[in-house]
């Protein structure tokens, strides 16, 4: 991601993402559920796109709690459907909708989505999005890496020389410790 952390700093959508969320480790299921939602949200479109979205996106899913969301039905679809301000495309907000619930059973299952990924952790790129296909709706490749990279489970969020590395590695992301 080299050249998101040459254009990121400083720029007014991009700065404050690459400077204080994404690489840095996450546990909190609301702010894990955003971010998987955020990567489907995304896919075919620019992440500058998602950004500006992104309070929209927040409020529309009353904050990413997948308790909620899980229990959302058509009624809840037509509307998310009908918000101009949000990413409006039904696979997307369907699979959001069923993950929410897939989420919910691993807390049940694992304590946490952070447990669950705990569980499998340490997997290289091609196990997570094995893992990740058979678990979740609209996880392909680039969408399980890029989530995987933001909460800090897979290396390459920044460059070794971005000033954000450090406080990166400072703060111990699962990828740091590579053994079970």
């Amino acid at each position: 991601m080299s050249g998101y952390c040459d254009s990121a700093p400083g720029h007014p959508v991009h700065a404050s993402y690459h400077d204080t969320e994404y690489g840095f480790p996450v546990s909190d299921d609301k702010v894990l559920f955003e971010r998987l939602a955020l990567e489907i949200m995304q896919a075919g479109l620019s992440w500058e796109i998602t950004l500006k979205k992104r309070p929209a996106l927040f409020a529309a899913f009353e904050g990413f709690d997948p308790a909620v969301v899980t229990r959302y039905g058509e009624a809840e679809r037509t509307r998310l459907l009908a918000d101009a301000g949000i990413i409006r495309n039904r696979l997307k907000i369907d699979a959001i909708i069923h993950n929410a619930g897939i989420i919910c059973g691993m807390q049940d299952s694992h304590g946490s989505f952070s447990g669950w990924l705990d569980t499998y952790h340490p997997l290289d790129k091609a196990g997570w999005v094995k893992l990740f296909k058979k678990t979740f709706r609209f996880t392909g490749g680039e969408i399980v890496g890029e989530f995987l990279m933001s909460t800090g489970y897979l290396p390459g969020a920044h460059r070794d020389n971005c000033p954000i590395q450090a406080l990166i590695l400072a703060a111990n992301p699962p990828w740091k410790c590579q053994s079970r």
